[in-house]
């Protein structure tokens, strides 16, 4: 029988290394971390790169595990497809709506980031993609668990404003479902807001959520609701994405 492969051996162990810690890390870090030349660790990445499995964020050149890896062993709905089919929508939100645009799918419990435009202008920003948000504060998280039964939601509270029983996450789904939509408003971090709304796919069941989020006082009216124009445009691109799905009812 052949031996292991080492590229194979090697690209493993840089996806360990990526998944532990804040799991960005740069070349020269990954190479001295695993006693690899850095010409090396380089070319392993830029292939791990080019099937989906690791990420790099443009400002800080470094990477990270990527959403195709992440989500590879759930059978829910072929992350690479909701990606795929909600990239241009997405890019058209951002636009419209000027804020940053997030797509969220469900995974053990928590909401997966598995696409995220930067707010169309030039302040810093961090890439979201791989990250695993909380259901029960998040605006994605709350369309998710709305819409499925199955998921459980934690009662961690991030600030004085997050939902911390079950009846409230409760009480809260059932308005998500007679609205069509969530918001959140400074309940997983204090003076940031979000709105999103349901990706539906074949048979009009719910596969993920799309949704903006900034600062509370651009997403929000004063009373706490959404601001309505952001809120027509949520909709209308999870309508899209959703048709390009198969949902062909919304």
């Amino acid at each position: 029988m052949p031996g292991p492969i080492q590229s194979i051996e090697r690209a493993a162990a840089i996806l360990r290394l990526l998944a532990r810690g804040s799991g960005r890390l740069g070349v020269g870090e990954i190479a001295e971390s695993l006693e690899l030349a850095k010409g090396t660790a380089h070319g392993i990445l830029r292939t791990l790169q080019g099937v989906g499995f690791v990420e790099q964020d443009r400002d800080t050149g470094k990477y990270q595990l990527g959403a195709t890896l992440l989500h590879l062993g759930t059978s829910y709905l072929d992350v690479n497809e909701l990606r795929s089919r909600a990239i241009n929508w997405a890019d058209a939100l951002a636009s419209r709506s000027g804020e940053a645009v997030r797509i969220g799918a469900p995974l053990e419990g928590r909401v997966l980031v598995v696409h995220h435009v930067f707010r169309p202008d030039d302040s810093l920003q961090t890439l979201d993609v791989g990250t695993l948000l909380p259901l029960h504060a998040t605006s994605l998280g709350k369309v998710l668990l709305a819409y499925d039964t199955t998921l459980v939601a934690s009662y961690d509270a991030y600030t004085r404003r997050t939902l911390t029983t079950p009846t409230a996450i409760k009480r809260a789904c059932a308005k998500v479902r007679e609205a069509g939509w969530a918001v959140e408003n400074g309940e997983m971090i204090s003076g940031e807001a979000g709105i999103a709304a349901p990706i539906r796919g074949h048979g009009g069941i719910v596969v993920g959520a799309i949704g903006v989020s900034g600062a509370a006082d651009r997403i929000c009216e004063p009373d706490g609701s959404p601001n309505p124009k952001l809120l027509g445009h949520v909709r209308d691109a999870a309508r899209a994405v959703s048709r390009d799905l198969g949902a062909s009812r919304w």
